[in-house]
């Protein structure tokens, strides 16, 4: 699950409280990344509190990943920018691993790709700090087929990809087919973007009494055995919610009742086109 939240003292304990249920549901896979925060100046901030839920979690914590990413950087007045320097990225690694507690990230992903670099430069620091021992596992994310292969073979194993991928976005169904090949998996960022606008996805919430949003997660989980749905975590009622998604399987005519009433899908966001390396 996607552990991105913003700050008051309320929403902060209603977060912990849906790590938590979230952990005795069975979840096991928790994503964030270094700018998930209120402000610039909070930098870290998610982490810290997924770093605190899990420590005061008193139950089981077996086969337990806590995955982050970096790559954007966030500065005074809200100022964002992209980099992919090894030496900001063993920077922001080392970072991470002190806010969530841990001497080795279970999964460290690339955020976004830096257009100040080409893209071979920024993967070969990849393998880099890989091979400085500070993660387990290697991701990418917003990364197009054609990179997700070329970044296997400079970079060596990609354990994962996090894209886009929802009802509404569908664009790089490409990169789905390349991690069916490559056994990588893929992690949809806004899974549930698109769910609640659906009128195909809210007449089967009706048929199978659950809501939109858990009709949504398993439309995605039929696309593929390598797609892993991270819905947010910020009260524990949409874990529930989310949890039944993943137990929801859909039968073959409404699956298909479902992708023909798809919308065209939005186009590739401008800001991930900006983020292109010149070569």
């Amino acid at each position: 699950m996607k552990a991105s939240f913003s700050e008051t003292s309320e929403n902060r304990q209603t977060t912990i409280q849906a790590i938590h249920t979230a952990l005795d549901s069975g979840v096991r896979f928790f994503d964030t990344a270094d700018i998930y925060a209120p402000s610039w100046n909070t930098f870290g901030h998610n982490e810290q509190i997924l770093a605190e839920a899990i420590r005061s979690y008193s139950g089981d914590k077996t086969g337990l990943i806590l995955a982050t990413k970096s790559g954007i950087t966030r500065g005074p007045g809200e100022t964002w920018g992209r980099n992919a320097s090894l030496d900001y990225l063993l920077r922001a690694t080392e970072a991470s691993a002190g806010r969530l507690q841990v001497s080795e990230l279970d999964l460290w992903q690339h955020h976004r790709l830096d257009p100040n670099l080409t893209f071979h430069e920024q993967v070969e620091n990849l393998a880099l700090l890989r091979q400085r021992g500070i993660f387990k596992r290697l991701g990418v994310s917003n990364y197009n087929a054609g990179q997700l292969r070329k970044a296997v073979e400079i970079a060596g194993p990609i354990y994962s990809v996090q894209n886009q991928l929802n009802i509404s976005y569908r664009q790089q169904m490409d990169v789905l087919a390349v991690c069916e090949e490559l056994d990588i998996i893929y992690l949809p960022w806004s899974p549930m973007k698109g769910a609640g606008e659906s009128e195909a996805a809210k007449k089967l919430a009706e048929e199978t009494n659950h809501s939109p949003y858990a009709v949504a997660v398993s439309w995605l989980k039929s696309l593929s055995s390598k797609v892993l749905v991270m819905p947010g975590v910020t009260r524990a009622e949409s874990v529930q919610d989310a949890i039944k998604g993943i137990h929801l399987e859909l039968r073959a005519d409404q699956l298909q009742q479902l992708n023909q009433s798809l919308p065209e899908s939005l186009p590739l966001d401008r800001e991930l086109i900006s983020d292109q390396p010149k070569n």
